[in-house]
């Protein structure tokens, strides 16, 4: 008897140990070890964290979108950006007034397809706008059958070519290809003083040869002066 008591306590310690045993290698679920962001619903509560596009927000929308744009525009302008080759031209003092009129003149021969002339125009505009009172400012086209006497007098090849007259329309120097501003300027100033000799002369950049017309290109088929140039 006593041997059968002590084998239904062994059983009884065994199934506790057990019991023991089981418990602490289950974890602990109830309380979650770390939170975790709740992730986004395809449920109808996602309607409440997007709400739907409604008028008064589109209309928000666009007003924001016009609002980058022109500030972006501002400040394009105002970093300096001026008008394209096309509208310096159209603005430029004709040729046969300005060397009547007793102030010095800066003449640039371009074209329209002149890569090099574009790149030069906001430079050329700029020193332009600094010096107007004093100098005069042409611009020639080389395709305008109007001014090929002007092109074989002054020699011009490679463009853009710049040709810097005197108050009495006599030759005083000139440069040729992409010039950085401050030459322009420089010379530009010793114009204006009635200097007889010019800080840059004879300078050369990187030009566009007559011989980069595109393919199929045409002269303008008007040579009046004012044909860009």
């Amino acid at each position: 008897m006593e041997k059968g008591m002590a084998s239904r306590s062994w059983r009884c310690q065994s199934q506790e140990l057990d019991s023991v045993e089981e418990t602490a290698e289950k974890p602990d679920t109830s309380e979650p070890v770390f939170e975790e962001e709740p992730s986004p619903s395809t449920s109808g509560s996602s309607d409440a964290e997007f709400p739907a596009p409604t008028k008064k927000l589109n209309q928000r929308l666009a007003l924001a979108s016009v609002a980058v744009a022109v500030g972006m525009f501002v400040a394009t302008r105002g970093a300096g950006a001026g008008p394209d080759l096309n509208q310096l031209a159209a603005g430029a003092m004709q040729y046969d007034a300005a060397i009547t009129n007793g102030r010095p003149t800066v003449v640039e021969f371009y074209a329209d397809w002149c890569v090099v002339c574009r790149e030069m125009a906001k430079e050329v505009y700029l020193a332009e706008q600094n010096y107007k009172d004093k100098v005069n400012f042409v611009l020639l086209n080389i395709d305008n059958k109007r001014w090929a006497e002007e092109v074989e007098e002054y020699g011009v090849g490679g463009i853009p070519h710049f040709v810097f007259l005197d108050s009495d329309g006599v030759e005083e120097g000139s440069a040729v290809g992409k010039l950085p501003r401050s030459i322009l300027e420089e010379n530009l100033a010793a114009m204006a003083r009635g200097d007889k000799l010019l800080p840059h002369s004879g300078v050369v950049g990187r030009v566009t040869e007559p011989g980069q017309r595109p393919a199929g290109f045409t002269a303008p088929a008007v040579v009046e002066p004012r044909t860009h140039g």
